[in-house]
């Protein structure tokens, strides 16, 4: 247990000596409620730094799989589900949503949250 343990320091202090050069990334990231470090490197990790390559936040979307896939044909809708795409990002980003949700001093999302769940 003790090898495991000291592996994962290892790891850890080789994300931190690789996240280094976007540490201005990761802190701007980081004032967006629910977004840890860590979180913000995984979102950097996958997205990149470099937002132009995404015209529009729908894109970005899609790309990261985060809307579902439109299924039809000849005017027959088949099963809607969201694509398997974004493996890490996803679960990344339902986690940031969750801690969002739960953040007091910033209850927008809570609120949208609540919101959307009367529905």
């Amino acid at each position: 247990m003790e090898q495991v343990s000291e592996n994962i320091n290892e790891i850890n202090k080789l994300i931190d000596m690789m996240a280094k050069p976007f540490e201005d990334n990761i802190n701007f990231l980081c004032q967006i409620p629910g977004i840890k470090r860590n979180s913000a490197i995984i979102i950097l990790s996958e997205i990149g730094n470099d937002m132009e390559q995404f015209s529009s936040s729908r894109k970005l979307s899609s790309w990261a799989g985060l809307t579902p896939m439109n299924n039809q044909s000849a005017g027959k809708k088949k099963s809607v589900k969201i694509s398997r795409v974004g493996v890490y990002l996803k679960p990344c980003l339902v986690e940031v949503a969750h801690a969002a949700v739960k953040d007091k001093e910033h209850p927008y999302y809570a609120n949208k949250f609540n919101k959307i769940s009367k529905r």
